[in-house]
Formats: C-alpha cells, sequence, structure tokens
C-alpha cells in the first residue's frame, strides 16, 4: 500500500512514524512533511488546502490511500477531491468536517444528538455576547466559531477580556464553564463502526501550573490512571454513536478520525468539543503506545471495512510528551534559530526546516515534542525530560510539570 499524508507538524510526523513502522505500507509520500519526516518518507510539495492539486498529487504518486493531518485541508474539502479520483481518504467530508468547522454547527448537533455538553449561546454581536456572560457568570468561556487553530478559546475571570476576544472573533459560542479534568478521545470511524483509541490528557496553558495563555498543546500523557472505571464505554454510548446516527441522518455521515474533547465534571463526562482530525501533541503518545498497524486501521475506515477489522493490541506501561516551544510563544514565535539534539530516537519534529547549509532551524512556535514511553508514567515522564535536556534551542521553553499531577494521584474528579 503507497500512502500519502498531508501536513507538516508533530502529528503528522507521529503519524508518518507510525504509517512507516506497519509492515503493509510499501511507500509513504509526505506533503510538504518536515525534516523529521523526511526521515521515513519522500517530500512533495503542494498547496495542502487545494482540493484538486492534493487530488492531483494523490493520482501522480499512485497513492492507495490518502492521511489527511490537519484540520483546514478537511474544512477546505480535500477528502471529497481525493475520494472523486476513487482513491480511499482517512478524513472526513467537508460537510461532515463542520463539527470542528463550526463550533455553532458541533452544538446544534449535540444537541439534535442529546449530547451531554455544556449550555451555550451563539452570539454575533455585543449586546447578545453579553447576555449570555451575565447568564452564565464566570469563569467565562468564549469560542470562535471557526478554526484557531487550537487557540480561538478563551477562559476567564475577566468580563471585559472575555467581551474583547468576542469582538475579535465576530461570530463565537459563549458557553458554561465545565468544572473538571479535560480528557481527549480518539475515535476511528467509517462512519457506521467506531473504535476508540486510549484516551490522553493534554496541557493547552503555556505555564506551569495551567497559568498563561492557552496554546495548540504544551505536552500530554496515556493512559490516565485518575480515569473513572467505564469512561470510554460511556462516552462512545452517549456521545459518539449518537453524534455519528446524527450525522448519518442529516445525510452526511462522518467517516475519519472523530476527536472528542471531554471534562470530566461531577455529574459525568460532558463534551468540550469536537475535532475532526487527530490532537496534537496527543497523537504522539497515543500512537507511541498503539501495537496494531496504523496504516491497515486508517484504510479500513476509509474503506467502510471498520467493522471487520481485527480488535487493537496496545503495548504495556505509559507514554509522555513534552513540547519545547520557541522564544514567544504562544505570540509571535521567533524562528530561524539553530537546533541541536533533534537526532534522539523520540524527538518529534513539529516546526523545523533546513537552512541553506543543511542545519536544522526553528520554523513554528511548537518546535519539537520530546516522546519517551516506560513502564508506567513515571518512567515515561523521566524519559519525556531526559530527552528535552538533550536538545539545544536558543530562548526555547517548556513546561515542566507534563503529567506530574497524575503520577502524584493529585487529579480528583469533582464531586
Amino acid at each position: 500500500m503507497r500512502v500519502l499524508l498531508l501536513g507538516g507538524g508533530g502529528r503528522e510526523h507521529a503519524l508518518a512514524l507510525g504509517l512507516a513502522g506497519d509492515p503493509g505500507v510499501e511507500g509513504l509520500i509526505a506533503a510538504p512533511g518536515n525534516p523529521g519526516i523526511a526521515d521515513v518518507a519522500e517530500l512533495r510539495q503542494v498547496d495542502a488546502t487545494d482540493p484538486a492539486a492534493v487530488a492531483a498529487l494523490a493520482v501522480e504518486v499512485g497513492a492507495d490511500l490518502v492521511v489527511i493531518g490537519p484540520e483546514a485541508p478537511l474544512v477546505a474539502g480535500v477528502a471529497d477531491a481525493v475520494r472523486a479520483k476513487g482513491i480511499p481518504a482517512f478524513g472526513p467530508s467537508a460537510e461532515a468536517a463542520r463539527l470542528e468547522g463550526s463550533k455553532a454547527f458541533a452544538k446544534e448537533v449535540m444537541a439534535a444528538a442529546g449530547v451531554p455538553t455544556a449550555r451555550a449561546y451563539t452570539c454575533e454581536d455585543a449586546e447578545s455576547t453579553a447576555r449570555a456572560l451575565d447568564e452564565f457568570g464566570a469563569p467565562y468561556v468564549v469560542k470562535n466559531d471557526g478554526l484557531a487553530a487550537g487557540k480561538g478559546v478563551v477562559v476567564t475571570e475577566d468580563r471585559a477580556a472575555a467581551l474583547a476576544h468576542a469582538r475579535e472573533c465576530g461570530r463565537v459560542v459563549v458557553e458554561e464553564y465545565l468544572a473538571g479534568p479535560e480528557v481527549s478521545l480518539f475515535v476511528v470511524t467509517d462512519g457506521e463502526a467506531a473504535v476508540p483509541l486510549l484516551p490522553a490528557q493534554d496541557f493547552k496553558r503555556v505555564g506551569d501550573g495551567d497559568t498563561g495563555p492557552n496554546t495548540g498543546g504544551m505536552g500530554a500523557y496515556t493512559p490516565l490512571p485518575w480515569a473513572p472505571t467505564g469512561l470510554v464505554d460511556e462516552v462512545m454510548a452517549n456521545t459518539v454513536h449518537p453524534t455519528l446516527a446524527e450525522m448519518r441522518r442529516r445525510g452526511t455521515p462522518f467517516a475519519g478520525l472523530l476527536y472528542v474533547g471531554l471534562a470530566i465534571t461531577a455529574a459525568g463526562p460532558r463534551v468540550i468539543e469536537f475535532n475532526a482530525r487527530f490532537g496534537d501533541p496527543e497523537t504522539q503518545v497515543v500512537l507511541a503506545l498503539l501495537e496494531t498497524p496504523l496504516g491497515g486501521l486508517l484504510h479500513a475506515a476509509a474503506t467502510g471495512t471498520l467493522a471487520d477489522h481485527p480488535p487493537l493490541r496496545w503495548r504495556g506501561g505509559a507514554a509522555v510528551t513534552v513540547v519545547l516551544a520557541a522564544q514567544n510563544y504562544p505570540g509571535t514565535p521567533r524562528t530561524g534559530d539553530v537546533i541541536t539534539g533533534a537526532d534522539q530516537p523520540g524527538i518529534i519534529h513539529a516546526g523545523t526546516r533546513r537552512g541553506p547549509d543543511g542545519e536544522l532551524l526553528s520554523s513554528g512556535g511548537r518546535v519539537l515534542c520530546a516522546t519517551a514511553t516506560g513502564a508506567d508514567l513515571a518512567a515515561a515522564r523521566d524519559a519525556a525530560y531526559a530527552l528535552v535536556d538533550g536538545v539545544t534551542l536558543a530562548g526555547a521553553h517548556h513546561r515542566s510539570d507534563i503529567a506530574t499531577g497524575a503520577v502524584e494521584g493529585r487529579i480528583t474528579i469533582p464531586g
């Protein structure tokens, strides 16, 4: 099987490693890829949000499967264009990708499907936003309705800051705050059958102790020793299957990766958001423990044969990833700095490029992910931070508390 992987971030490097490790994948092409992906795949250039260009490339390279990593190409209709060429694509149609592309649409689907989630209002002006904020009270939760690269959400005690974010975004969803630890659950689906992966937890705030502004994610770990027994079964029954059924009812079945972002509240799991693709950096830890060949799993979802796929196999132990971010991230990051130590096994490239003399340079906000496994969370955490210590990047910063609360048994569920 020849696979074309679309994207060039940390998520895609993790996917590339998984695909390259599948004996059934005989050729891996990535567009545009990154220097880390270049070690396991042939790199090609393409405008990832141009459906016709991606479909043409898939035909040119003789792809048997196209795996679409980022959300923007999905919302742009890349999966539709690839399928129109008769090539299986892992990723939802543009219509189904609206579950991520519009927070308001996702709330509408959740309501129709009876999915447990926060109460919310869609607001397009200052007056309606102010009313919603006053009804729910602090902490205020304001979400950009459209795509925002993981940084469109503001959770704040400051009403003026919440209003300012709404003004910047235009159309927003204002929600009641859900108290409780957060969980990311990835579900592989062909629109009918659905297979959950290991739940993970990521860290959105830039600073230790969940301080500072939101980011695209500063680290993650799996499994979750504190998660309630039966959590995944409950979410599959009350959220995933009803949502897939509602999408089928609308004539826009969702096939690909349904990302369910959850808060584990005193009343049980509640959906914070849906995404239409693998999350970053949770993908790095979940795939590190997946023993089942990745290419075969994604191909089954892309071809409607997931119900016939064997049960997933998982490695024992735990996985932790720590993100190294560029100076000033999540503001405008400083780029172009030389990186050393990124050739260690377990270092996943997220924002890197090659300089004119072949040197490795930073090219984005989240630059590298130090990903390690271990017999337990403590061992995996220590190994991940040992990888961090082996990397040199001027001005870089990272959180020092990834998975610490879970290791120390300090994560509690309200109630």
